[in-house]
This record gives structure tokens, C-alpha cells and sequence, in this order.
């Protein structure tokens, strides 16, 4: 009889276990007031009653800058996933008067910086089928990987475009999402492997670079630090990059190898919270938002697509979640976010960068991460 009890009782164990291990891996249910539907929307509705932002400042800007356009392209996917056509038609009328009077926000895509605002159009293409919207996008595709032209150019941009690779490349760590964002989005808009695959070939030029043993990023070859955002960057763009590569794209193994390592050294170096710091392998750096959020983003984007093992990085990311959403205020900005930040050799720089509320660097992967936990 104590025997058959026991039994029973292990039993019992397993399956609370196993429950419970099932309740920590998931990534679809989530409490009330935590879910992505409603983190996306006020996040999302925030977005578009905000205007045009000079990297958070009340200045007016000259053109649109990329904290912006990570955040319109968040919303724009996370309209899309819960269909939300109040919300998408809002996005849409935000973009109408650059066809006009205020085409002057458009940034000239001469640097990686201000061509990822082509992912924008592109995604607004896919959803409409306005050919407008194709016609802008795959022209800055498409300047991407011209001939160098503008004040932009220097002597290095001509070898780099000499031997196949975009001219504005700069070994950047930044430039991994920059880059292969608006040419997967011109892939995805058109079809045409060319974009695909010369972004997975750039993509191989900074992992040899930049990734080091232990799977994480240097900003820069001379800046040897493992910068929280810049990794994020890193791990975003590998992680859009991987959702259309075809699979017979020879660079494939070697990019989705490079990311599992990182995502791999990253499940080492998560706080117990579930928050990543400002310098990834410093402890004593502050806990960073938009880091945070880009990494969930690509754990869950991995999960949901078979790359990683969802028993394994299933609660790291959905820890990374439900934390990260608390650092919301009521006004739906999040706090703790890195301000914009240059590559300097020098570890307290890093350290001493200003945390900043509602800066669209933090707020675009807050809609990813949305988006990524809802796409089936």
C-alpha cells in the first residue's frame, strides 16, 4: 500500500511539475492587463498620437530618424496580427502627407541610419497593395546597395561596395537591423531573392567582425564592449533576417548557428528578473529596456519558429515580458532606456549614458516583442 502511494504521489508530482514547467514556457496565455493585445494597442495608439520626433526631443526634425521608423514598422506588424484596421488606417494617414507637402521628413538613404525608414512603405505596400508605397520603398532598397553617392562617402565605402557588400556598411553592430530590415522587407514586397540574399551575405561579413567566442557582440572592432541595444540590434535583425532566408541560402546554417550562440550566451547573463543591463556581461551597469525588449523579441521570434527549444528559452522570454511591460507608466512610455549612443572605446561611457522615458528606442520593441508573441 505505501508502495502503490508513493507511486500515486510521484505521479501527482510529475504532472504539477510538468504543468507548471508548461504554465512557465508559455508564451500565448498571459494575465490580464499583461497581454499582448493590450500592451500592443496602448503602446501602439500612443505611437500615433505622438508627432514626429527629433530623437525624443520636442524639436521638429528635419527628416524622420530610425527610433521612429522601428516604431511605425512595430505598429504597422502589430496592426496586421490583431487586425486592426482603426489602428492601421491611423498609420496609414500618418504616412499620407509625405507624399506631399511634407515629403521633406523622407531621409535621403544614404546612410544605414536613415535607409531602414524604407521598411516602412514596404510594410505599408504589403498590407495595401498601393503601389506608392512600393515605388519609394524599393527605391531606397535599391540606394542601399547603388554605387556610393552623397556626402556620405568615403574611401572605404568604395571597397566595401568593390566587393559586393552595401557601400554605407561601416562595422557597426547597429547595422544588422539597419540593413537587413528594409532589404527583407523589399524581399518580402517583391519576391526578389537579390535583397534576401545580399543582406544574408552582409550579415556574414559582421558576424566574422564583430561576434566573438562566447556568442555576443563588439559595438565596434574598436570598441570592445558588449553594449546592451547594440546587441539588440544584432539579435533583432538575425531574427528578421531568419523569418524569410530561403533554406537554401548558403549563408543560412552560419547565421542561424551565430544565433543560437548568442541566444545561448544571453540565457547566461539574464538578471533573475528577467531584465539584461546596459553592458551585458557587467553586473553592475544598470537593468536596459530597449535591450530587454529586442531580446525577447528574438527569443520569441526563435521559440515560434523552431529555432530554439521552447522548454528551454520559452521562460526566459516570457520572464523578459512580463517584466519589461512594468516598467510602463501610465502613459504607456517606458522607462530606462539608453539614450542614442555612438561607438566610443570606452567602458564608462557606456555606463554613463542617460535614461531616458518614452524613447522610441525602447518603444519600437516593446510593439515587436507584441507582435512576435501573437504571430502564430
Amino acid at each position: 500500500m505505501k508502495t502503490k502511494h508513493l507511486t500515486s504521489w510521484l505521479a501527482a508530482s510529475l504532472v504539477m511539475f510538468s504543468a507548471a514547467a508548461q504554465a512557465q514556457s508559455d508564451l500565448k496565455n498571459f494575465p490580464k492587463g499583461a497581454t499582448p493585445e493590450e500592451i500592443g494597442k496602448k503602446v501602439a495608439e500612443h505611437f500615433v498620437a505622438t508627432p514626429h520626433t527629433n530623437f525624443g526631443r520636442p524639436v521638429p526634425p528635419k527628416v524622420i530618424t530610425y527610433p521612429e521608423t522601428c516604431t511605425w514598422y512595430g505598429a504597422l506588424t502589430f496592426a496586421k496580427e490583431t487586425k486592426n484596421d482603426a489602428l492601421k488606417q491611423q498609420l496609414i494617414q500618418r504616412f499620407e502627407p509625405l507624399f506631399g507637402a511634407r515629403d521633406t521628413l523622407i531621409p535621403v538613404p544614404d546612410h544605414v541610419d536613415y535607409a531602414v525608414f524604407g521598411s516602412v512603405p514596404l510594410e505599408l505596400y504589403l498590407q495595401t497593395k498601393d503601389v506608392r508605397y512600393l515605388t519609394l520603398g524599393k527605391q531606397i532598397a535599391d540606394k542601399q546597395w547603388g554605387p556610393p553617392e552623397g556626402k556620405r562617402v568615403k574611401p572605404e565605402s568604395h571597397v566595401f561596395y568593390g566587393k559586393g557588400y552595401t557601400w554605407q556598411t561601416r562595422l557597426w553592430i547597429d547595422d544588422m537591423f539597419m540593413i537587413t530590415a528594409v532589404q527583407s522587407q523589399a524581399y518580402r514586397a517583391t519576391g526578389d531573392r537579390s535583397y534576401i540574399d545580399k543582406a544574408a551575405n552582409e550579415m556574414i561579413l559582421y558576424l566574422d567582425s564583430l561576434q566573438k567566442p562566447n556568442g555576443l557582440f563588439y559595438h565596434a572592432p574598436d570598441a570592445p564592449f558588449f553594449w546592451g541595444r547594440g546587441n539588440g540590434w544584432m539579435a533583432a535583425g538575425m531574427s528578421e533576417l531568419l523569418r524569410s532566408v530561403p533554406k537554401d541560402n548558403p549563408n543560412r546554417p552560419r547565421i542561424l548557428k551565430a544565433y543560437q550562440t548568442m541566444m545561448a550566451s544571453l540565457l547566461k547573463y539574464q538578471a533573475e528578473d528577467g531584465m539584461w543591463h546596459q553592458l551585458i556581461d557587467d553586473p553592475r551597469s544598470w537593468k536596459e529596456t530597449s535591450c530587454t525588449g529586442m531580446f525577447a523579441f528574438a527569443m520569441i521570434t526563435g521559440v515560434k519558429n523552431g529555432w530554439l527549444d521552447a522548454k528551454t528559452y520559452g521562460p526566459a522570454a516570457r520572464k523578459a515580458w512580463l517584466t519589461l511591460i512594468t516598467y510602463l507608466d501610465e502613459n504607456s512610455d517606458i522607462r530606462d532606456v539608453c539614450e542614442g549612443t555612438n561607438m566610443k572605446n570606452d567602458h564608462q561611457y557606456y555606463l554613463d549614458r542617460k535614461r531616458l522615458t518614452g524613447d522610441l528606442h525602447g518603444q519600437a520593441p516593446l510593439l515587436w516583442c507584441a507582435t512576435a508573441l501573437l504571430r502564430k
